[in-house]
This record gives C-alpha cells, structure tokens and sequence, in this order.
C-alpha cells in the first residue's frame, strides 16, 4: 500500500478519522492534532463518537451538549445518534412530522434496530455535515478541519462503509443521495485522510492492520499516517541487560528486585518494538510516527502540547 505523494499535506484537508483498536491513544492523537491545526489558525473541531466526553476533560472543561470551544479556534462535540437523526429529519419535511409524533430517541431505537448500518450512517452524516462549508444547521459556522475520534476498529469500519452501503441499497431516495455524497468525500483523498493509531504490542498492530487491508478492500482508501503511541524506551541497552542478568545470582533484596524490574521494561520495550518494526512492514510506504511514553502519572494538556509538537515534526 503506498501514499501519493500528490496528495495535499495532512492539516489541509477537509477530514481527518482517526482509527485503531480501544485504548491505544486515539482521542489523544485526535487532542493533539486538533491543537495543531488550530495553533496554525484553522478553525478546527474534534468530533468524539465514544460517548465519553475524553476530549473535554483534558482541555479542563465540563462535558457538554452541541459544539463547544475548548480552546482558541478549537470547538469539540459529542456526536449522538438520536441528534443527529433530528438534525437529518429536520431537513426533510416529511419525515419531520413523524419525529415529532414518535420523538426521536424513540425513532431511533426502532429504526436502528430495524436497520442494521442506519446508526453509522447518521453519525457519518453528522460529520459530512460539520465539514461543509455551507452548514444545515441554522446559524452555525464552517469549520477549516474536522478531526474525528472514531470508535474501535469494528464500529469504524461500519462508519466508513454505511454512507456507500446505503447509496447502493437504497438507488434513488434523499438517504441515497446523502449516502452518495458523503461516500464521495471519503472517497477524495484531496478531502479525506486516515490516520491510524496503534500500541506496541500485538493486539493493537494485528487489527489496524486488518482494519487497514479492509478498508483498502471496501473502499479503496488508504492511510496517510500511522502513529504509535505511548512507546516504551527501554532502560538499558543489550550489553547492560547482559551483564545484570549475570550479575543478579549474586544479589539479593532490594537490588534484586530493581534489576528484575529493570530488565523486565527492558524486555517489554524490545517487544514493543518488534511490534512496530512489523507493523512498519506491514504498511510499507505508509508514513509512521513514534510517540513517546509520557513521564507524568496523567496526561493532561502539558502533555497534549508535548504530544502536538512531536506530530508537527512528523508532519
């Protein structure tokens, strides 16, 4: 799988989606970028799909409903599906009238369960929509970049394909006509980048790797970055793990217990990194950042702003 090197740089597109497995680093990556591009004086907003309000917290803000400022020329949103069904109802009058019978949490239990891929395929319109430059919603305004924390590697891939799926069941229709349109801007590398995420360890690498080969299959896309995060650096080199694993039969207590710690962070590290080192051949040609374990007990926006500056250089 290769990168066009015709392609715009990352922060210039329209969309970004970041992917991998649960827990490897995915709303920070989203954080850090969204800090990045709006430090460069794009209107940006980072859309969270998880539903746990991450994003907010480590700028230090309450979680809260709609498209709230989190910082300078950086909005954040929790995208609910019930929401964004209401958003899409409204624009079709119809369909309005119903909701406004039945009520829209409870129209979208039913539909969805009714459904398979309509949950997907309104939360992916919801994001279409906050990346137009002409926005359906009243009085709200345009964003330069919309970064999106995606769920985990099997929801994503749901997210990503519904638009597509449904444009092809559905042939003609309003549903088919959105389907089409967002499919087409996923579609537009000038438009849309992915951005995967992973850990060192084999979990994480063997599903963004599977994630990544589906997606090449499903839709043709590819990613334009990989980023590792929360690397581990190993404390000692191979000739210094040698020599204290020698050294330990004659130790005892203490100095036992920090050698066996030490030489068990070093052996973590050095699987880490076979696991990157697969992962990088894996994707060749697919740029790859490392992104370093932070020291700090939490993370919080000292480590974000670290976190920004390594991806600045990677970008």
């Amino acid at each position: 799988m290769t990168v066009s090197s015709q392609r715009p740089p990352l922060l210039s597109r329209r969309l970004i989606y970041v992917l991998g497995k649960g827990g490897v680093g995915r709303t920070t990556v989203a954080a850090a970028l969204g800090l990045l591009s709006s430090r460069r004086g794009a209107r940006t907003i980072v859309a969270e799909l998880s539903g746990r309000g991450e994003l907010a917290r480590l700028f230090g803000h309450e979680v809260e409903r709609g498209e709230v400022e989190i910082a300078p020329r950086l909005w954040a949103i929790q995208i609910d599906t019930a929401t964004a069904l209401d958003e899409y109802l409204a624009g079709h009058l119809p369909l309005r009238m119903l909701a406004d019978l039945v009520g829209a949490t409870r129209l979208i239990g039913y539909l969805a369960a009714a459904t398979p891929g309509l949950r997907e395929l309104l939360n992916a319109g919801k994001v279409w929509e906050l990346a137009q430059t002409e926005r359906r919603v009243p009085d709200a305004s345009p964003y330069d970049l919309v970064i999106v924390d995606a769920p985990a590697s099997g929801h994503a891939l749901a997210l990503l394909t519904a638009p597509q799926s449904f444009a092809r069941a559905a042939q003609g229709g309003p549903i088919a006509r959105q389907g089409g349109r967002i499919a087409e801007t996923l579609r537009d590398p000038a438009l849309t980048a992915l951005i995967g995420v992973a850990r060192g360890n084999d979990a994480a690498v063997t599903e963004l790797v599977e994630l990544t080969q589906r997606i090449d299959e499903e839709l043709g896309l590819a990613l334009s970055l990989v980023a590792v995060d929360a690397l581990p650096q190993a404390p000692l080199d191979d000739g210094d793990a040698a020599a204290l694993a020698r050294a330990r039969g004659s130790l005892g207590g203490a100095a036992r217990t920090a050698i066996d710690r030490a030489l068990a962070q070093s052996r973590d590290a050095h699987v880490a990194r076979e696991e990157v080192e697969r992962l990088r051949r894996e994707l060749a040609g697919t740029p790859l950042v490392e992104l370093p374990r932070s020291d700090s007990a939490e993370f919080g926006l000292a480590e974000l702003e670290t976190l920004a500056a390594q991806l600045e250089v990677a970008l």
